[in-house]
């Protein structure tokens, strides 16, 4: 069992299991522990408990809507940077660090990578599309504790949102990976056109063998930062009934507990347009449904070494080795201020504990700083507008 302390209580992870759970002072008491010193200091901004480290800037697919452009020819970082800047994850309490770029299968020494975090007491997972996946390949991604898949649906579906249709190649992934014994999800990005199909894809994900659906939003960063975004992104009523499709998933995928849908932070505002979620917001926190999490229990290294409060956003200055100095950074404390104390509407939802204040990556997009989420449904309700 891993367990870092926090002023609250502490994050607990089992070594067997991928989960990390939330235990408040008293949880922590029942399991025999305390937590000193930790629990005796002033409260301060602690470093991430998840990290994206960027290992790789290639990849060959050419999604049109990558978040961050990456091109055949990107830098790589020599493995000797990426394991100081473990040394500098694990030094600061990081317990997952999820592997991305890029597309990392191109790195030969993956799965070194992967043994390098497990030894520092960081549990690794990684994202691959699945395009060229060898036994080579797969051999390497044995060592993770969990691979996703990138995939939004068979056939059209995919191409809609990719600009071409490798959907074949990301089920042959998922289908080699699940019978090489390696626990697999998909990452799935829903768009206007993506979202009806839902359904189907994570049908069709589960028998292929992935036991986690990772819905997460059209950001528009990298290729996605464009004109294009405002077509492609889901449309207000989609955004709208993103609630009643999640009890709809889970009561067909989840009701055995083989098979689990998370959604991604940027996904948490469209819930406030739920009637029964916005009366019982504790009932998200049960299931480990949080908002906004960027430059607080979330953070990401850049393929250059900078720390930035997520994946999609702007990276700071902050070198990667000085990840333990992550509370003191202006430009990340920047990011938390919106959470700490938001502007209306924000202020008076029911969600804003675990919302906060939603994708600041969009809002920044939209309305050029950070804001309420200007995709939120209460948002335009109280702008007296609907997206297109």
């Amino acid at each position: 069992m891993i367990v870092r302390y926090e002023p609250w209580g502490a994050w607990v992870k089992l070594e067997t299991e991928p989960a990390i759970v939330a235990l408040d002072r008293a949880g922590v008491r029942a399991l025999g522990l305390d937590g000193g010193r930790a629990w005796q200091a002033p409260p301060r901004a602690s470093a991430p408990i998840e990290l994206h480290m960027a290992v790789t800037a290639r990849c060959g697919a050419g999604c049109e809507g990558c978040y961050l452009d990456v091109r055949p020819d990107g830098v790589e970082p020599p493995r000797e940077v990426l394991l100081r800047e473990l040394d500098a994850a694990a030094a600061a309490g990081v317990l997952t660090v999820a592997f991305g770029g890029g597309e990392p299968t191109t790195r030969d020494d993956l799965d070194l990578l992967a043994d390098a975090a497990r030894a520092r007491g960081v549990a690794p997972v990684v994202t691959t599309s699945g395009l060229g996946l060898s036994d080579a390949r797969v051999e390497r991604l044995r060592r993770f504790d969990q691979v996703n898949v990138s995939y939004d649906g068979p056939g059209d579906t995919y191409a809609s949102v990719r600009g071409f249709d490798a959907s074949e190649a990301a089920e042959r992934a998922i289908e080699r990976l699940a019978a090489a014994g390696v626990r697999v999800g998909v990452n799935v990005v829903l768009t206007r056109s993506s979202f009806p199909a839902l359904e189907g894809t994570i049908a069709r994900a589960r028998a292929l063998g992935a036991v986690e659906a990772q819905l997460l939003r059209y950001k528009p960063a990298g290729r996605a930062a464009s004109l294009d975004y405002l077509a492609r992104r889901l449309s207000p009523g989609q955004a709208r009934a993103l609630g009643a499709t999640l009890r709809g998933l889970a009561q067909t995928h989840c009701a055995d507990g083989r098979f689990h849908v998370r959604v991604d932070c940027a996904l948490v505002a469209f819930l406030s347009a739920d009637e029964a979620l916005a009366r019982d917001p504790a009932a998200l926190a049960r299931f480990g449904v949080f908002g906004c999490e960027a430059a607080g229990a979330l953070a990401a290294f850049t393929v250059d070494g900078r720390v930035a409060p997520c994946s999609f956003a702007t990276a700071s200055d902050l070198p990667a080795l000085e990840l333990a100095a992550h509370g003191d950074d202006p430009t990340l404390a920047r990011w938390r201020a919106h959470v700490e104390a938001p502007p209306e509407p924000c202020a008076s939802c029911s969600l804003r504990a675990i919302c906060k204040g939603g994708c600041k990556v969009v809002s920044a997009h939209l309305d050029g700083a950070h804001g309420p989420d200007p995709e939120c449904p209460r948002v335009q309700d109280a702008r007296g507008e609907r997206a297109a």
